[in-house]
């Protein structure tokens, strides 16, 4: 497949970026199974992880902070342009903290992705699901992706895989375990998303 007929993904990332490290890591070692370009990584915080990898692997690479603009509506228009630029056809929002505007929605309709540290419907609209867990005391917590829509943590579920708590788990052993099996819902969110994609641009 030539690389202007693979389906491109954008990343967007308001953390470390420890998952944008991990897929690119996982991909670069697994060159069969990528069948699609990651294209673009926008980011936000000084210390991101995943900015020489990117670059090895020759992904456009930009820090587009939100407090540089005088709203959120500026913000994102500046997001739509970069990505519509590059004709991406979907974004994952990976550990991304702001919330996506109608402008943008209904530029990407049905083509924004989301990950989210709990099992919907649990633990929604917050920033602390990973300790809201452990604080609660459930037993199963775990990892939901899912389409986007006006609503935080809501929209059509894609994947969900659960994650057993012990009862000596603190966060750093539970955030070991979501890093573990984020990159792997992530990995299988994108090639369904793609195969899909494909098989529907092929018809």
């Amino acid at each position: 497949m030539k690389n202007s007929d693979k389906v491109k993904w954008a990343l967007l990332c308001s953390g470390k970026g420890n998952n944008v490290y991990d897929i690119i890591n996982y991909y670069q070692k697994n060159p069969q199974q990528n069948f699609f370009d990651i294209s673009l990584i926008i980011y936000e915080s000084s210390d991101f992880s995943a900015i020489k990898i990117a670059k090895c692997n020759r992904i456009d690479v930009l820090q587009i902070s939100r407090n540089t603009f005088k709203d959120s509506i500026e913000h994102q228009k500046k997001l739509i342009h970069e990505i519509l630029s590059r004709k991406i056809d979907f974004i994952f929002l990976l550990n991304y903290k702001y919330l996506i505007k109608q402008e943008m929605l209904s530029t990407f309709p049905n083509r924004i992705i989301n990950i989210h540290p709990s099992l919907f419907p649990s633990f929604l609209g917050t920033k602390t699901a990973i300790q809201d867990a452990l604080a609660y005391g459930v037993k199963i917590t775990g990892i939901t992706t899912h389409i986007i829509n006006h609503e935080y943590d809501k929209g059509i579920i894609l994947n969900q895989v659960a994650i057993k708590i012990n009862d000596n788990d603190n966060f750093e052993l539970l955030y070991t375990k979501f890093r573990k099996k984020g990159f792997k819902i992530i990995v299988k969110t994108i090639n369904k998303l793609t195969d899909e994609f494909q098989a529907i641009k092929i018809e």
